[in-house]
């Protein structure tokens, strides 16, 4: 009997952590993009070994970050505007399309030997003018997908989790096949698992909606949707964290290929096991949240989760033994993705509806954006006191900023409260 209702409690949490799948459209959206992302982790891990094998230079790795992160920093206020005048599911259609395109032609070139590091400059910068439309589509149509309104924090947190359980297989295949065949078939296979998000997409069953023809300017609406996402106190907050823990925190992903081959003495295999391990972290890290019953209480754990990265890069930037290493690292993925996917949960549920579409935008301009800054800061800082220091730094900072965070928030939270409480939330 007491094993039956163990079996009853486990099957119960389980229904619980995956609710929002219970929506068609959210489910099928789960999963082409789940097949669709570990392509995209094994081209990311090929992309930065490819460029380290070719140039051997810590700088170059920086600039080929910066290229592909700079179109969203400079593009996604107006790709705002765009999200939110125009069908979400016809923009995701297309901009899948146009990232497979250069996964296929960025294949072509390394398998045909042809390719230059000038080369890859030009297709990153390609391919972040596409996600720099891409991601404010895909984090709004989330609302649209979902069936239940109090399931979108559950669904945020899974495409999270989704993110970060592809992040765990994408790189380890991708480190066994860069060793054993090379980059080229790692670009070829992201090419191909787009299909799997396309064909997913134009199997959903989307209500027809009319959108609102607005006659109001596209300046005029940026100016709009900066100026509530500055002065609203709570978005305001939490882009600033954002950005600064993107800035100083995340090139550590730029680094790894430094860490793998000089400073733990490996190779693609040991960069896929470090990612791999960040991965891991992250992934916890998003089931923690997705099991979370309230979106109460996460401005503390945005916090939590900033100090916990900046602790774990600063212990992973002192360690010089593979196995404490990949701990270490999977301790920062989790503090990473802990405060990055709450700080998306809190602006996609107190932030207006006709709004949502440019505050994401200067979301994923503060999360994405600035990294291209921090990743050319990281690559310039590392190749002057070395990758260790430069991790070491970054952490300190994320500590500092979580600090700041800390006051500000407590300060905020009964505001918070009264917006969830006005929309049913708790």
């Amino acid at each position: 009997m007491t094993k039956s209702k163990d079996t009853d409690a486990e099957t119960n949490a389980l229904k619980h952590i995956f609710r929002s799948l219970s929506s068609r459209n959210y489910r099928l959206f789960f999963i082409g993009q789940g097949v669709s992302l570990i392509g995209t982790w094994m081209q990311t891990i090929a992309m930065s070994w490819l460029v380290y094998r070719i140039t051997g230079s810590a700088f170059l790795l920086g600039v080929v970050g910066f290229s592909s992160q700079l179109p969203i920093f400079i593009l996604a206020p107006l790709a705002g505007v765009f999200v939110d005048r125009h069908n979400r599911h016809r923009i995701l259609v297309i901009t899948q399309f146009l990232a497979m395109l250069q996964a296929f032609i960025l294949a072509t070139l390394v398998l045909t030997n042809t390719v230059t590091v000038w080369a890859i400059i030009v297709l990153s910068v390609f391919l972040g003018m596409v996600n720099s439309v891409d991601m404010p589509a895909r984090q709004t149509f989330v609302l649209e997908m979902v069936e239940r309104k109090e399931d979108l924090s559950n669904a945020i947190a899974l495409n999270s989790a989704l993110f970060s359980g592809t992040r765990l297989i994408g790189p380890s295949i991708g480190g066994i096949l860069i060793a054993a065949l090379g980059e080229g078939l790692c670009f070829l296979i992201n090419g191909f698992s787009f299909l799997s998000v396309i064909f997913c997409l134009m199997a959903m069953r989307i209500a027809a909606t009319k959108m609102e023809v607005k006659e109001t300017h596209v300046l005029t609406e940026l100016k709009e949707g900066f100026s509530y996402a500055i002065g609203f106190a709570p978005i305001r907050y939490l882009l600033l964290l954002v950005a600064i823990v993107s800035l100083v925190g995340m090139p550590y992903v730029v680094l790894m290929p430094i860490f793998a081959g000089q400073i733990l003495g490996g190779g693609p295999s040991t960069l896929g096991f470090l990612m791999a391990a960040s991965g891991t972290g992250a992934l916890i890290g998003t089931l923690y949240l997705a099991a979370r019953k309230s979106v109460a209480g996460l401005g503390r754990i945005v916090v939590i989760g900033a100090a916990t990265f900046g602790c774990g890069l600063i212990l992973f930037s002192l360690s010089r033994f593979l196995p404490i290493s990949l701990i270490l690292i999977m301790l920062a993925g989790f503090g990473m993705i802990v405060q990055m996917a709450s700080s998306n949960t809190i602006l996609q549920t107190i932030v207006d509806d006709d709004k949502r579409g440019r505050v994401m935008s200067f979301y994923a301009m503060a999360f994405v954006g600035i990294a291209p800054f921090g990743s050319l800061l990281g690559g310039a800082l590392a190749s002057r006191i070395g990758a260790p220091n430069t991790l070491l730094y970054g952490g300190i900072v994320c500590i500092i900023a979580a600090i700041f965070s800390f006051v500000k928030f407590r300060s905020l939270k009964d505001f918070v409260h009264t917006i969830y409480g006005d929309r049913r939330l708790i």
